[in-house]
């Protein structure tokens, strides 16, 4: 009976010992008279928060790179318009020899930026995120030369450009190599959807590209062009970019919307996450108060049972006859 009366006591304490140290519980189905449906509701949309703080800090990631592409595009853009604008008020072969290989290291540089990917995932591609969303430079320049080849006029020349952008047969079979379904959105919170469904063939980047392009092939000798041809070549490209310019300011804004959109989102987010981590807590909280004071009364049970026991170790019938 005392070996009984002991294991319970120690089993007693080691549960008040837990929930002292704890801070919860250790029997909640008494604590909650049987009823888990509340405790149930708030680990599901616990579970529910956890997957929304996933896909938000994945889409913020995501946000953020292509922010940062855009930036790129938008400076090499501004720059390389800059740099045609001074050239055609040159007109000088030297000049114009720059501004050719100027106008290809932009296109590669915008080629590069729209072919960015995190974490294995292409940003401009669409749904194929697993492939580059571009070919490189020298294909678009190849398959963009045998458009212009023969013409003389700037008009011409840049109409051309034009047409083979537009045609299905040109820069979307050729250079674009992403999918032509853009991605969908993603629930970033309970009430909040984003996304960022911009592909590398929007026009705003492919009206950048195309001027580029047509820039750095003036100096192509396959062209023939003129050097008057080539000043005004630039400087209708270089006006141009200026236009290209708004358009990729303008995704820039659209981006920068998403990304507060998702911060907003972040926050709800957490401050519902930690008001139900603190109604759960609340709801299985072991006070600590009571609980030191029942731990106490517990140990000195112990200790009277240990004292019972040695006493009555010690009797024997010698003992109670003297």
């Amino acid at each position: 009976m005392l070996r009984s009366y002991g294991a319970r006591i120690r089993t007693e304490i080691n549960t008040l010992t837990r929930e002292l140290s704890t801070g919860k519980v250790a029997d909640v189905t008494k604590r909650l008279r049987g009823d888990f449906s509340h405790l149930a509701d708030m680990d599901r949309s616990l579970r529910r928060l956890s997957a929304f703080a996933t896909a938000n800090a994945e889409t913020r990631l995501l946000a953020s790179a292509s922010q940062t592409s855009l930036g790129i595009v938008e400076q090499t853009v501004t720059d390389l318009s800059d740099s045609l604008l001074s050239v055609s008020l040159s007109n000088q072969a030297v000049s114009h020899a720059q501004a050719g290989v100027k106008a290809q290291g932009a296109l590669e540089t915008m080629i590069s930026a729209l072919n960015t990917s995190v974490g294995g995932r292409s940003l401009f591609a669409g749904v194929a995120t697993d492939q580059t969303a571009l070919a490189s430079a020298d294909t678009l320049m190849a398959g963009l030369r045998s458009a212009l080849t023969g013409l003389s006029t700037p008009a011409d020349i840049m109409q051309a450009a034009q047409d083979w952008f537009d045609d299905p047969a040109g820069f979307a079979a050729t250079v674009y190599t992403g999918s032509d379904q853009s991605l969908g959105s993603t629930q970033v919170s309970e009430d909040t959807k984003v996304s960022l469904n911009r592909r590398a063939d929007d026009p705003a980047f492919r009206d950048a590209m195309r001027l580029a392009s047509v820039a750095a092939l003036a100096e192509d000798p396959a062209l023939g062009l003129s050097s008057t041809t080539k000043t005004a070549l630039f400087e209708q490209i270089g006006v141009g970019l200026l236009g290209a310019r708004d358009g990729v300011v303008t995704l820039q804004a659209e981006i920068g919307d998403v990304e507060g959109r998702i911060e907003k989102a972040a926050t709800r987010n957490g401050a519902a996450k930690s008001g139900l981590e603190l109604a759960r807590g609340e709801l299985l909280s072991a006070d600590p108060y009571e609980t030191a004071i029942r731990l106490e009364a517990v140990q000195f049970q112990l200790e009277s049972l240990y004292t019972t026991t040695v006493r009555n170790s010690r009797l024997s019938l010698v003992n109670f006859l003297r």
